[in-house]
């Protein structure tokens, strides 16, 4: 489960792998354009593994595609709604605005979302997104607007589901492709006992 591409300014990769054994993966990837302007990325986790886990999440990223465009409150209430009688997903989404230049991102579960950049140290968490505990599609809290926050040239938003592990963002090598990137921390942080999913998604500025 391995794809990528170029939204605007942002080069997005992802990767992902179902349980070992299986066949089916329930973490699932958003990476689309909203109009001209902005772009929507986000990490879907169904709950637990198999078929059931990867139809739940199916239909959270159907619904979120449809209506992408929406703030992002709007459509973890939505697929709270579609998801109504599945096993329920995790999911964080993050909209990045050209012009803006700002990340907005909200979530609802335990898929993580980090924006990173470089420094001297190394691997710099600028910020993570706030997320609510539940479960979309069985208990959700009131979603609250989403939080909004700057976005810089470099800067990279990196979102995984549970099935990696917590300090994957160690040493991530910023020279690297965020394809390169999230083949790493797929290969080198995924849980033997879950589906996994990253997705890295950097502004890389010029819009050509």
């Amino acid at each position: 489960m391995r794809e990528s591409g170029r939204l605007g300014p942002i080069e997005w990769a992802n990767a992902g792998r179902p349980l070992p054994g299986e066949n089916t993966s329930g973490d699932r990837k958003i990476a689309v354009a909203v109009d001209d302007d902005a772009a929507l990325f986000g990490v879907i986790d169904g709950l637990g593994h198999g078929p059931a886990a990867a139809s739940a999440a199916m239909r959270a990223v159907d619904a979120v595609q449809r209506a992408s465009g929406e703030r992002l409150e709007v459509l973890i209430q939505l697929c709270h709604r579609v998801l109504s009688g599945t096993r329920g997903v995790a999911m964080t989404l993050a909209r990045v605005d050209y012009a803006a230049k700002t990340l907005t991102w909200t979530g609802v579960g335990n898929v993580s979302a980090h924006l990173v950049s470089k420094d001297v140290t190394g691997v710099h968490i600028r910020s993570s997104a706030r997320l609510a505990a539940g479960i979309v599609g069985y208990r959700i809290p009131e979603i609250r607007p989403a939080q909004v926050v700057s976005l810089r040239v470099g800067d990279m938003i990196v979102l995984s589901s549970d099935g990696i592990t917590e300090d994957h963002l160690e040493h991530i090598d910023f020279a690297a492709s965020a394809v390169a990137i999230a083949d790493h921390i797929l290969a080198k942080h995924a849980k033997e006992t879950d589906d996994a999913m990253v997705l890295a998604a950097r502004h890389r500025g010029a819009l050509t």
